[in-house]
């Protein structure tokens, strides 16, 4: 379980196919923290650390997650936004995140709004889907790449939210530009809500 709030931007040192699986490594500031078999989110998508090297780590995404996410557009030097799961003491000052990604999204609208940032997404539009709380809402909170953000000009199948500087300058975002592909959780408390409302209408 995560929280949407991102450690920092790790780096990506490797990338490594074997058979439908991709081995990714990377390097960040708390990898001498790490321990193998941990959880830890990339750009949303929790996988498991299987190897430590110094200050580099690996994990392994199978083939289902390459084709949820944007994990196999990787490239060696792009920024990955990394987040440890979170500590059951702990505030939880984003939003309940799973790190199970629902799909991706491209982002069409970058733009500078008095010192910080707007950014526009938009998804595919599956309406059996949407039914069953894979939607935005407006002031609801969404997670981009790992980011717990708050919702504004919420539609069918777009959205945007606001980046404020600091979260612009620590986190791949500022990476981010139109065309870019995006992870996507929309919020398991909606998912459970609609699929409780689908039981009552029955």
């Amino acid at each position: 379980m995560f929280s949407g709030i991102v450690e920092e931007a790790a780096v990506v040192t490797g990338l490594r196919r074997e058979g439908g699986n991709l081995h990714l490594s990377l390097r960040c500031s708390f990898t001498n923290e790490l321990k193998i078999d941990q959880s830890v989110s990339h750009n949303g998508v929790c996988l498991t650390v299987v190897h430590i090297d110094k200050d580099i780590y690996t994990v392994t995404a199978i083939q289902e997650t390459l084709e949820r996410s944007n994990l196999g557009l990787l490239k060696i030097g792009d920024k990955v936004n990394v987040e440890r799961s979170m500590p059951m003491n702990g505030r939880l000052d984003g939003h309940i995140v799973q790190g199970h990604v629902d799909q991706t999204a491209v982002c069409v609208s970058v733009r500078e709004t008095d010192g910080s940032w707007r950014y526009g997404f938009e998804y595919p539009l599956n309406i059996e889907k949407a039914k069953e709380g894979y939607v935005t809402v407006e002031k609801g909170s969404v997670t981009v790449n790992g980011v717990s953000l708050t919702v504004c000009n919420s539609k069918e199948n777009s959205f945007e939210v606001s980046i404020i500087p600091y979260t612009n300058e620590n986190t791949n975002f500022h990476q981010m530009r139109e065309g870019s592909v995006v992870n996507i959780e929309f919020d398991i408390i909606g998912k459970y809500l609609s699929r409780m409302m689908q039981f009552l209408g029955k």
